[in-house]
């Protein structure tokens, strides 16, 4: 018998907001909100914004804050405060000549090593020279405009370094230790009860990035440094690891002793650490999982890569498709005619537990990870192509969940989060694989979802915007249409499946089943199912009895009140994120130790030492 692996909390940060409690969700789906939870959303957003603070956070927005709220979210022409994309600098290579030569004063400490072969230098005073030379090479100050003006951008105004002493820290580990805050306050229950009761060896924590952070105080100010003429930090090289985000959230949100790991499958990151989860809690060796990703992508650099390589929606291509008028906010067009993906920043965490702790404790349940399968796609001539691993992981999600649930349920109740890049490859190949299997199924007018319109591509957590989105859906059932396109583009394969435009209101409860769908360069492909609450629930009534979810039930009602009121209090702008540095360290001398187990001081509870033999039948 395996355990279900239950979602008890989530939460994360990305361009539509604050994840946790429905929040981000709801602003994708804003205009099919009644007034009062419409009230709701944007003034959490405003908050969150910094554009009201306190009690004066809540109520109605007048027509001109709200306006500006709704401009400052989602996929939007890039801002100022990344960079200028009609200005930025760069450094242009001359070489300069004269038939006379040059003549010029600097610094003697500002001489190269070794000196160019053709230089005389003449020494001055106060420690200058002047130096004679016959060519100069230099790199001369200059800007040019980037091609790439639209992103998905964390809502104006909002800075996850300052929730929190943040110095030094990369983008990216700001928005790990902020998100993952956020699902950890979102569960309820303090963290101390749930290490005890799992045990500080039954959890795990699963997060990376997929390009590591790239900014100043990361790896890019590690390779920029010596070429802008300054010097390596302590810290530059450290904290740009593609692990950082799960060692940052062991060590200063939930300070685990735990398993940890950070796998990394380009845009499929966060599928890849969800299976890792999965198989944590399906198999026993965990009972809590933190599953995770962050991602801080709007750099210069990085969109000079993926222009480079045609991927992303350039001025040119978008002026093909809108004219002179460029609309940045429809930018990103899955299924639609469109031109290249959108970059986008997030970060999105849940936290998952056994079904039987999740009861134990009385933790919320929103819903449970059926399973996640990976497949590569075999030979390529080229590693950016698609291939065939994806007809492999969405059949095996879909077959799995058929078994599960029954033909009625995967061919009725059930629905698609595609990648939904928004290139015109993606739109083909993604399309193309969900027909035909849903044809394969028996499947008509399979409902087919793309956050990536709103969001834009937050790479390493961008199967997290679609686990968060789903979720949302489970609560609301509202399914998000693809809003930023007029109509699906001719060469997309859509005979079996429903491609909205507008946003589709349907029971949640007549939805079972979301599927996750990712695919990544190199061939990292990964499909994940998830259940809806109410499955989740009847499953645990199966397996648990109705008289342990009675015991549920009463239990859970404390939990929920105090995930309320962090709820109340990140709407009026006080996250408090967790960010213990320094805090709770484990004395390694007070470690006690008896051959059967081990206790670490100020850590709950002990830990059990293996003394069974795994190989029995073979030694």
């Amino acid at each position: 018998m395996q355990r279900l692996p239950v979602i008890t909390a989530f939460g994360g940060f990305n361009p539509a907001g604050r994840s946790s409690f429905h929040r981000g969700y709801k602003r994708l789906v804003l205009d099919n909100l009644g007034a009062s939870e419409r009230t709701d959303v944007l003034s959490d957003l405003a908050a969150l914004m910094g554009l009201r603070t306190g009690d004066a956070a809540q109520g109605a927005l007048s027509p001109e804050l709200e306006q500006q709220v709704l401009q400052g979210t989602l996929v939007r022409e890039l801002e100022s405060r990344f960079y200028d994309y009609r200005n930025c600098h760069f450094h242009q290579a001359a070489d300069l000549k004269s038939e006379n030569g040059f003549s010029f004063e600097m610094s003697a400490r500002q001489l190269p090593n070794p000196l160019p072969a053709d230089w005389k230098l003449e020494t001055l005073e106060n420690g200058r020279v002047r130096v004679h030379a016959a060519s100069l090479s230099v790199m001369l100050d200059s800007h040019r405009e980037i091609s790439v003006a639209s992103a998905g951008q964390l809502p104006t105004g909002f800075e996850p370094g300052q929730q929190y002493n943040s110095r030094f820290h990369p983008r990216g580990l700001q928005l790990a230790i902020l998100g993952a805050s956020d699902a950890v306050q979102s569960l309820g229950i303090d963290w101390e009860l749930v290490s005890e009761k799992a045990g500080p060896d039954k959890i795990s924590v699963y997060a990376s990035s997929a390009m590591s952070q790239l900014d100043t105080n990361g790896n890019g100010g590690l390779l920029q440094s010596r070429l802008r003429g300054g010097r390596v930090s302590s810290k530059q090289l450290a904290l740009g690891l593609t692990s950082m985000p799960a060692d940052f959230v062991n060590a200063y949100v939930l300070g685990s002793v735990g398993t940890t790991g950070a796998v990394a499958g380009a845009c499929a990151t966060y599928l890849y650490n969800l299976r890792a989860a999965v198989e944590d809690i399906r198999c026993g060796r965990a009972r809590v999982a933190v599953v995770g990703a962050a991602e801080a992508p709007l750099v210069p650099e990085v969109v000079d890569g993926y222009t480079t390589m045609g991927a992303l929606a350039n001025l040119d291509g978008l002026r093909k498709i809108f004219g002179d008028e460029i609309d940045f906010r429809r930018a990103s067009r899955p299924f639609g005619e469109n031109c290249g993906f959108t970059l986008g920043e997030g970060s999105q965490w849940v936290v998952l537990m056994d079904d039987e702790l999740a009861l134990e404790l009385g933790a919320p349940i929103h819903g449970a990870v059926a399973n996640v399968f990976v497949n590569a796609d075999g030979p390529k001539k080229s590693i950016s192509a698609p291939g065939p691993g994806n007809y492999l992981t969405v059949a095996r999600a879909m077959s799995e969940v058929r078994a599960i649930l029954g033909e009625e349920s995967l061919r009725h109740r059930s629905f698609v989060q595609a990648h939904g890049s928004s290139t015109p490859q993606n739109r083909v190949t993604e399309s193309a694989i969900f027909d035909r299997l849903a044809g394969a199924f028996g499947i008509e007018g399979w409902p087919v979802c793309a956050v990536k319109a709103f969001l834009g591509h937050t790479v390493a957590a961008a199967s997290g915007d679609q686990l968060i989105t789903s979720l949302g859906i489970f609560n609301r059932g509202i399914l998000p249409g693809i809003t930023t396109i007029d109509k699906v583009a001719d060469d997309v394969h859509h005979e079996h499946l429903s491609l909205s435009m507008a946003h589709v209101e349907r029971d949640p409860e007549s939805l079972d089943v979301a599927f996750l769908n990712s695919k990544g360069f190199g061939g990292n492909n990964a499909t994940a199912s998830v259940l809806a609450p109410h499955i989740t629930e009847k499953m645990l009534a199966k397996r648990h009895g109705e008289q342990a979810m009675s015991a549920y039930r009463k239990r859970s009602e404390a939990p929920a009140e105090r995930s309320a009121a962090y709820d109340a209090r990140a709407s009026r702008g006080d996250l408090d994120a967790i960010y213990r540095f320094g805090e709770g360290l484990i004395d390694e001398s007070g470690i006690t130790l008896d051959g059967a187990q081990m206790s670490l001081p100020g850590v709950a509870g002990s830990v059990s030492l293996p003394d069974e033999n795994p190989f029995a039948d073979m030694v």
